[in-house]
């Protein structure tokens, strides 16, 4: 499946990006959980340079726990601080808030031989769209002041939130990169929700989920739809949980696209258990 998107905003968020990234001491960058590489945005990585990083796998919940703590230890190699979150429960939001903290101490020391008052530490929180930003800023803040949503895109401007006295958070919208050299990617991506069900094909993503479902994690469809024969190929593994839940024209034939839509959220929101799709063991292959 090829999947390319880049919206003329996310050039300008990130020209923007590029001019305040000097204006802030440390970068929190929010991954998927489920997708901790392909959801990391080399560019603006490039961007940050030698800044102090604390990389945020959000929606753990969502996530394969044995995986995700395999990528815990490999991302910890080349970032200040590594934590696992659930923005929506507020789990990890302490731990964000401290590694802040700590990862600020060497600013504070610099004011201070230089004569000057400590000051609060300035955060700008980046990564591509949909990752939970926003909800992760709100976690923060204890309250519901950074705008919100279930879609990729959600966030177009820069916006400072203080979220301590001695903490500020600059929101930054969710940008991607201009072209996915790996076709992999683009599935997860999709998968995951983080780019726009708009530009590609629904019903071609829903049939390679069903083919990784079924060859990474067997049972998971014919448990959650209730199918009988989950060997089956993938375009009547379709079929059936079109039928499954009802999803019929007025001629009694399955709505494909209904259906494909269908399965792609019951995966995002967690329906179908809990999964994260980029492989640990494949690091370095």
């Amino acid at each position: 499946m090829h999947i390319q998107w880049y919206p003329g905003h996310m050039a300008k968020a990130k020209r923007l990006l590029k001019e305040q990234i000097k204006a802030v001491d440390i970068v929190i960058e929010i991954r998927d959980a489920r997708i901790p590489i392909s959801s990391t945005n080399q560019d603006l990585i490039e961007l940050i340079g030698d800044k102090p990083r604390i990389v945020v796998l959000n929606k753990s919940d969502l996530a394969d726990l044995n995986r995700l703590n395999a990528w815990e230890k490999i991302l910890r190699q080349d970032a200040f601080a590594v934590v696992k979150a659930d923005s929506l429960q507020r789990k990890g939001i302490k731990t964000v808030i401290a590694k802040c903290q700590e990862a600020s101490k060497e600013m504070q020391k610099k004011r201070t031989q230089k004569g000057l008052l400590p000051r609060a530490v300035r955060a700008m929180v980046i990564g591509i769209p949909n990752v939970g930003k926003s909800s992760f800023i709100n976690a923060m803040v204890k309250r519901g002041s950074a705008k919100t949503g279930n879609k990729p895109g959600v966030t177009r401007g820069n916006q400072w939130v203080r979220i301590l006295k001695d903490i500020e958070l600059l929101d930054t919208p969710g940008i991607l990169w201009p072209r996915f050299e790996n076709e992999q990617t683009g599935e997860y991506l999709a998968f995951t929700g983080a780019i726009s069900e708009k530009i590609f094909d629904v019903e071609e993503a829903s049939l390679q989920l069903i083919c990784m479902l079924r060859d990474e994690y067997p049972g998971t469809l014919s448990s959650f739809y209730g199918l009988e024969n989950e060997d089956d190929k993938n375009y009547i593994l379709m079929n059936d949980i079109g039928i499954k839940r009802c999803f019929l024209d007025k001629k009694g034939e399955v709505q494909t696209e209904r259906t494909a839509l269908r399965l792609l959220h019951d995966f995002q929101e967690g329906k179908l258990g809990t999964y994260t799709l980029d492989k640990p063991e494949e690091v370095g292959n």
